[in-house]
Formats: C-alpha cells, sequence, structure tokens
C-alpha cells in the first residue's frame, strides 16, 4: 500500500486494534491454566482446547439448567423435555447384547423415583460418569422424557451435579435455585469440571485483568452498561435468568462489534490498495460482444442489471468485492463468465475456485460449452479463450504443461479446487478471482488466491445465503448482488416428507421414482454414509442408511425393476467418480445412489427427483443445496 490511501488504512487500523485487543492478549489472561489451577485440572481442561486463563473464560456455557423451574417425579409425561431436581439411589454398569455399554442410574426427588439411561461404546465412556453418580448424589438432571419397557426415563440427560446428600439438604436445594451452566464438554471433562474451574479464577480477577473493548458511550447505549468483568460473572456464575441474559446480550452485541471493525478494517484495505481497470471494450467483435452475440437465450432483467453493475466496477482502479446471491439455476455462472470475459478483453486472466473436483470439473465442462467458438481449440490451433482444469488429481505431465500455459498467459480461465492455492500456480496477470459456493472456503484461502495477482477483483457466489454470509453483507466486507428471478422455463420445486416407518409412503415413493423414469427423467438418491462401518450410527443407536445398504435394496425393490442404478461417494477414485457421472449425465444411468459429494453444482438437467434419506441429519444449508 502506498500514498494517503494507506497511510489511512493504517492509522484506523491502530486505533482499531487497540479498542479490540484479544481476549487473551492480556498478561492476567494470558496466564496458563497450569499456574493458574494446578496441572491435573490443565490437563483435563486441554483436551477442550483450553490453556490459558483468557480460554477458560472465553467457554461460554451453551445453555442453563433452571434448578427453581424442576418438575417433580410423579408429574413426567412422555415427549416432555424437563429438569428434574434427585438424589443418586443406585448405578449400575450393564452391558449390550450388541457389545456396547449402558450406564443405568435410579434418581429420586423424595416420592417417586426415575431411571436415567447413559449407552456407549466403549467400557471407559461408562466408567467415569458411574464415579460421579455415585450414591447419595444429588444433581439437576435435564432431557426428553421417554418409556422404555413401559417406564418413564430419560436418556443421556444433561445434568448438573451440586453436592452430595449430607444431612442438610434444604442447604444444598437452596443453593441449586440458581441458574447452572452447562458447558461444551467430552467424556474426559464434563461439564462440572469446567465450572470448578472458573469459580476461582473469577474470583481472582480484578478490573484491569480485563481489556474491554466496548468503551464509554457505547457501554450505555448498547449494553446496559455491563462492564465485561460484571458481563463475565453473570455469564458463568449468575443468581438469576436476568443476569445471564443480559450478559449473553452484552457479548453478542461486542462480537457483532468486533466482527464489523474486522470486515471494514478488510474493505479500507482493499480500497487503498488500487487495481488495474478492466474497462468494457466496445463493439461486437470483443469476447464479451461476440458471446453475448452468440447467447441461444435471452438474459433476465437480473443478469442484465447485475451485469451492468460488476462491470463498471471492473472498470474501476478500485477493486471490485462482490457476492452474488441466487437459487440453484438463476444463472449465476453466466453473469460470472460475462465478467470474466470483460477483463480478458482488457488483458488479464481469470480464475474459479471450487469446493470439490466433481463441481470443478463441470464448471470448466460448462464453461468450455457456453464459450462455444471462442474455446474449441479443434476449429482453431490456439484457442481466444483457453480454459484450463487444475485439481489434485491433475496427472503430473499435464499439470506442469498447465502451470507453464497459467503463468504465460495463455490460460485466460483457470478453474479448480484447493490445488490454485499451491505456491507453484502463478498468473501473468490475475484480473478477476470468482470463488463458488464461498460458505465451503475460509477467508484465508480466499485471500491467498488473491495474492496470485495485483489486488485483483473479487467475486464470490452462493446458492445458500448463511449466517456468515449475512455477516459478510451486513458489515461491508462484501458487496452483494441478489438474482431473484429464475430463468423462463424452471419449475418450481416441492417438498415432500415421507416418514419411513409407514410402509406404503414409502412404496408410493418408489413408484413415483419408477414413474418418472419412464417419462426420460433420472432420480438422485443421497445416503448420509458410505457403507458398513462404527460410523453408521449415531450415539443414540439409530441406524443410518448407507450408500451400499440403499443401493442393493433398491436393486431388488420390485416397482424400480429395470432401472439402472449406480453408486458415488467421496471415497471413490477421481476417475471411477468421473466415469459415474458421465454415465449419469449421458442418462445411460437412471438413478444415483450418492453421499453429499453431489452437493455442490452438479447440473443434470433431467433429473427431476431426489429421495435424501435420514434428511434429519443434515444441516439446512445442505439440504437447500441439495434441493
Amino acid at each position: 500500500m502506498k500514498g494517503a490511501g494507506a497511510a489511512a488504512v493504517e492509522a484506523t487500523r491502530s486505533r482499531a486494534l487497540k479498542a479490540v485487543a484479544p481476549l487473551g492478549g492480556h498478561h492476567r489472561l494470558a496466564e496458563p491454566l497450569q499456574t493458574a489451577l494446578g496441572t491435573k485440572t490443565a490437563n483435563a481442561l486441554a483436551t477442550l482446547g483450553l490453556n490459558t486463563v483468557g480460554d477458560l473464560l472465553g467457554h461460554y456455557p451453551r445453555r442453563y439448567v433452571e434448578p427453581g423451574r424442576q418438575t417433580t417425579i410423579e408429574k413426567l409425561t412422555a415427549g416432555e423435555y424437563v429438569s428434574v431436581f434427585g438424589t443418586v439411589l443406585h448405578s449400575e454398569i450393564r452391558q449390550n447384547s450388541n457389545g456396547g455399554y449402558r450406564l443405568e442410574v435410579l434418581i429420586t426427588d423424595g416420592t417417586s423415583e426415575l431411571q436415567l439411561t447413559f449407552f456407549a461404546r466403549k467400557l471407559y465412556a461408562v466408567e467415569w460418569r458411574l464415579k460421579n453418580l455415585s450414591e447419595g448424589v444429588l444433581g439437576v438432571f435435564s432431557g426428553t422424557v421417554n418409556v422404555y419397557n413401559g417406564k418413564l426415563q430419560l436418556t443421556h440427560p444433561a445434568y448438573a451435579l451440586v453436592g452430595e446428600k449430607n444431612g442438610d439438604e434444604s442447604e444444598v436445594r437452596l443453593n441449586a435455585t440458581k441458574p447452572i451452566p452447562i458447558y461444551p464438554a467430552n467424556a474426559k471433562t464434563p461439564t462440572w469440571v469446567i465450572q470448578n474451574a472458573i469459580k476461582p479464577v473469577l474470583d481472582t480477577l480484578a478490573k484491569d485483568d480485563i481489556p474491554d473493548p466496548l468503551r464509554g458511550a457505547i457501554v450505555s447505549k448498547y449494553t446496559g452498561g455491563l462492564p465485561k468483568l460484571a458481563a463475565l460473572r453473570h455469564l458463568h456464575a449468575p443468581a438469576t435468568e436476568a443476569e445471564w441474559r443480559a450478559a449473553q446480550k452484552r457479548f453478542q452485541f461486542e462480537e457483532a462489534f468486533l466482527l464489523q471493525v474486522a470486515l471494514g478494517l478488510r474493505r479500507l484495505e482493499a480500497q487503498a490498495s488500487p487495481t488495474a481497470p478492466r474497462p468494457l471494450a466496445a463493439g461486437s467483435k470483443s469476447l464479451l460482444g461476440e458471446f453475448d452475440g452468440n447467447l441461444p437465450f435471452t438474459l433476465t432483467s437480473g443478469q442484465m442489471e447485475i451485469g451492468k453493475v460488476i462491470s463498471e466496477e471492473l472498470g474501476s482502479t478500485v477493486p471490485m468485492q462482490r457476492l452474488l446471491v441466487g437459487e440453484v439455476g438463476s444463472g449465476k455462472t453466466v453473469v460470472a463468465l460475462r465478467a470474466m470475459l470483460q477483463v480478458i478483453d482488457a488483458g488479464g486472466q481469470c480464475v474459479l475456485l471450487a469446493p470439490t473436483e466433481v463441481l470443478a470439473t463441470q464448471h470448466a465442462q460448462s464453461l468450455t460449452k457456453m464459450l462455444g467458438g471462442l474455446a474449441n481449440s479443434d476449429l482453431l490451433a490456439q484457442p481466444q479463450v483457453k480454459v484450463s482444469l487444475l485439481t489434485g488429481s491433475t496427472p503430473s505431465p499435464q499439470r506442469k504443461d498447465i502451470l507453464l500455459d497459467i503463468i504465460s498467459g495463455h490460460t485466460k480461465i483457470l478453474v479448480g479446487t484447493h490445488a490454485l492455492l499451491e505456491d507453484k500456480v502463478q498468473f501473468a496477470d490475475l484480473g478477476l478471482v470468482v470463488v463458488d459456493e464461498q460458505h465451503r472456503f475460509g477467508v484465508e484461502q480466499r485471500e491467498k488466491l488473491k495474492s496470485k495477482g495485483t489486488a485483483p477483483n473479487l467475486l464470490v457466489m452462493t446458492a445458500t445465503p448463511i449466517p456468515r454470509t449475512i455477516a459478510m453483507t451486513v458489515f461491508g466486507d462484501l458487496d452483494i448482488s441478489q438474482l431473484k428471478e429464475l430463468p423462463p422455463g424452471r419449475q418450481p420445486i416441492t417438498t415432500h416428507v415421507v416418514p419411513e416407518y409407514k410402509t406404503h409412503w414409502l412404496h408410493r415413493t418408489w413408484q413415483r421414482v419408477a414413474e418418472e423414469v419412464k417419462k426420460g427423467h433420472q432420480v438422485f438418491v443421497v445416503c448420509p454414509r458410505i457403507g458398513d462401518s462404527v460410523a453408521n450410527t449415531t450415539e443414540k443407536g439409530r441406524e443410518l442408511h448407507t450408500v451400499a445398504e440403499v443401493l442393493e435394496h433398491l436393486q431388488n425393490e420390485p416397482a424400480l425393476a429395470g432401472i439402472t442404478m449406480e453408486a458415488l461417494h467421496g471415497q471413490m477414485k477421481s476417475a471411477d467418480k468421473e466415469a459415474v457421472m458421465q454415465r449419469f449425465r449421458s442418462a445411460a444411468t437412471q438413478l444415483l445412489v450418492s453421499t453429499t459429494v453431489i452437493e455442490v453444482g452438479v447440473d443434470i438437467p433431467a433429473a427431476t427427483v431426489m429421495v435424501i434419506f435420514d434428511a434429519d441429519l443434515f444441516g439446512v444449508s445442505q439440504l437447500h443445496q441439495l434441493r
């Protein structure tokens, strides 16, 4: 960075960094837990990645148990989420018929009894619970009530222990009226170990030990005047629900504030680093003009409007930083390609980063197809727009040729996966970085790719707005454009939930699949796992559907007789995956059973149905992408 712009950025950075000193940066907060709490406790906390006092205080509770709202055991009903205060009467480890183990704990609230059950594959995973849930221990146990053998029980309840019964139970109950924080924990470091570790740390902290990025009027206006040290005490040791809620609100604002400062700094840095302008070339003989003239369809008004905005930004010396949001099939790739051609017309190169080899390969193929004669090496000795594909599985001899074409400037559009981030990948003049499905990449990966040029323009695309994306948009790291309309002919998507235990519904599902195939359409069937392994069950012991199991079942399903089907998953070799996808694209395969390797960007126009098994295990973002 040079000149007045750089000086302004440095001055702003200096002020901001003083305001947002990290939690662990102060000498007290940087103190090792081994010094503060001793070796044994420090080693236990280290299993959670907590190594300093600042780490420990920044390990916030994920929720709270409210003993004051506890339910008596005799009033429990199946299906409700409850908190029960009780004393352990008996606890015992039993072995299951499948080789696993379960810990059965019987508790009482003085009038009725309730069983708690904990399942585990390994013995040690229940042994540590047995030691803590011994006879006489008091605690608050929270979970959803279920029925087993005609009796109510809690399976894998969350719990917080509050002491042992010692003849003065009223005092223990009085202490248990305060909200009890429940922390993210593991088998070796349960929540009460974290609770016991935080208390002496909080008790020894002074105001000066806690650097506060929120100062002056900001604290009084946005946090109710709650200082950071008081907020930490309210969060980790609240006396009332109002205290921890106020503390949560304070830290939520602080997180948003720090994010805004960081994103604002990034924008300032980008604006202070001039880029080579890539103005729109005039006339139909330009690459963009020729491309537009050969398009077999009319661009939507949204594509035209966003294209104009991007075109103006590419012609500026301030690098573009834009997020393009649009539903699957809304035409984001066409918008990106038109931007690439403007940059290429101006002498620059472009790169497109995709999260998977399947998607990268498809992008390379679709870009080449859309470019038509501009990228056809069969018609020209040297295509006007050479598109190259570089992934982790690119053979070494071919990789060398591609790297040479990139650095010499012969390759105009480079498409690839994380292999593009390698130091050996160097450009002659990188003018535009396009990142597809940006939520699959970190900021550092994006920045590394941008560092291969002199402040290149950035266009990131996604079909799935997620919280981080929204944060980027709201706080100004990226400008946002949204494609709201779909091209003509796109059919609306309908979603149906099929309870698997209703066998007649499931049978009808496969009948509908067969009906679609008979019309010349194709079908995806998505499973959460690949094949036989311990990972094919959830922690609750529920069996999951696997690609191998489902493929075998469908091959024997009467309704699907005669339908060609194959499997696809991430453990297959790249060549085998591509061969399967090629057969599916050509409709030689009519039904594809796959994992979420097909989650992003797989374009099969003839596919009209997707069946997703164990859909509750997928996140909203994944389901949206698959849909």
